[in-house]
């Protein structure tokens, strides 16, 4: 396969394609997330805020629809076209503003629109990376763009939060704007290969067609249907044991401050966006017949988690439990993200570029449709077993050596 890249460092294209993701994704979730606080600030009700800025997430299930426009048209003028559609939809409602006829749906639409764009965007871009690397910096790559996605969901609720108390709503927004069309006008001058594909002239059944293809390809390719069910697996059980379990546990069972509180979670992300800037490194101490050892690891270290939250742990002292639990917490974190970045190279080393846009999104939506899942199995976990929070923790334990051994088995059978 041909690439654009530079013996050493990454090439214009691609460092273009980075900049471009970080506007248009962390742009997007920023932009969200200060429209969120912007509703809450004119009703007050804290409902309408959290419904709002879930809604905007779920977009995500349109990932293989923009998976197959990402195959079939040229993925350069796609991300110029949807950051161009951005600066639209924002300078509309800009517009809106400043002459006093927004309202609360008119928000929610706008928050929909620019999540559906980013949902279209993200597999233009995971299938363009393949062509604008070499393929032993293929996972560096991959970590760089996955660091830049980890950092947007970790940056936007405190930039969103700064950037609406500085600038103000009307301000904010006309920045938003003005910058997803500076970054459209930067992407022109990306180049990323494409071959035209024929087509019998009917866009939306030509795209479901690609979709079922896409979807066909997935189950019958033995290899990548593993790497789909493993992320899909990590994403049930990791996800949600940070964003529901951690939160839970430092809040309600160890009653730490705000303060502790705010560095434990931070100490997370940062871990997570650690992982995928680190992953050039691990790249090459990973094999795909010893991704189970990492698993395994990822087990053993839970049990130390549990350990932190047992009431004669607790008794002992505050600072001890805290440490030790996030601790673990903090190296599972970025042993996950490796993981999953490792997974998705594989997928993208083994899938020809027809159909690159589609298996990725096929991925990224079913990986991330599991983690909801996880989140209400977590919930009730940690609600029936409050007084004794280990319990849950040592049942996720058990299912992730489980998981390891599923691991195993499936690459040796592959090897």
């Amino acid at each position: 396969m041909e690439t654009f890249v530079k013996e050493k460092g990454f090439s214009k294209d691609f460092r273009i394609l980075v900049f471009g993701q970080i506007i248009s994704i962390l742009g997007s979730a920023l932009l969200r997330f200060a429209l969120s606080l912007f509703v809450l600030d004119m009703t007050g009700r804290a409902d309408l805020f959290a419904v709002l800025f879930a809604i905007s997430s779920i977009p995500v299930l349109l990932a293989p629809f923009g998976g197959a426009i990402a195959d079939r048209f040229n993925r350069r003028h796609l991300m110029v076209l949807f950051d161009v559609i951005s600066s639209a939809i924002v300078f509309v409602f800009y517009i809106t503003l400043m002459t006093d006829h927004h309202s609360v749906i008119g928000i929610g639409v706008v928050m929909v629109l620019l999540s559906i764009i980013s949902a279209m965007y993200s597999p233009a871009v995971l299938a363009s990376i393949p062509l604008l690397v070499r393929e032993q910096h293929l996972e560096q790559a991959n970590g760089i763009v996955n660091g830049v996605q980890a950092l947007a969901g970790v940056a936007a609720p405190v930039l969103g939060g700064i950037l609406y108390s500085m600038l103000g709503i009307k301000n904010l927004v006309l920045v938003s704007g003005v910058l997803f069309f500076l970054t459209a006008i930067v992407e022109m001058y990306m180049t990323i290969p494409f071959v035209k594909r024929d087509s019998d002239g009917q866009f939306v059944l030509t795209l479901c067609k690609d979709m079922k293809e896409g979807f066909k390809y997935v189950v019958k390719q033995t290899f990548i249907l593993k790497c789909t069910l493993l992320a899909a697996l990590l994403n049930l059980l990791f996800t949600p044991l940070f964003i529901v379990g951690v939160p839970i546990i430092l809040r309600v069972t160890m009653d730490s401050s705000d303060s502790l509180y705010g560095v434990g979670m931070g100490i997370i992300d940062l871990a997570t966006i650690l992982g995928a800037l680190t992953m050039g490194y691990f790249a090459k101490k990973l094999q795909v017949d010893k991704l189970y050892v990492w698993v395994l690891l990822s087990a053993i270290l839970v049990l130390p988690m549990a350990i932190a939250v047992l009431p004669p742990m607790l008794n002992v002292g505050y600072y001890a439990s805290y440490l030790l639990f996030i601790s673990c917490a903090l190296v599972i974190a970025m042993m996950m993200t490796i993981i999953s970045i490792y997974v998705m190279t594989l997928v993208q080393k083994e899938t020809p570029n027809e159909n690159l846009g589609k298996v990725m999104a096929i991925i990224m939506a079913v990986s991330q449709c599991m983690a909801p899942i996880g989140q209400m199995v977590y919930g009730l976990l940690f609600e029936v077993f409050q007084v004794n929070i280990f319990i849950p923790i040592l049942i996720i334990c058990v299912v992730m050596l489980l998981l390891a051994v599923l691991t195993n088995r499936f690459w040796r059978v592959q090897a």
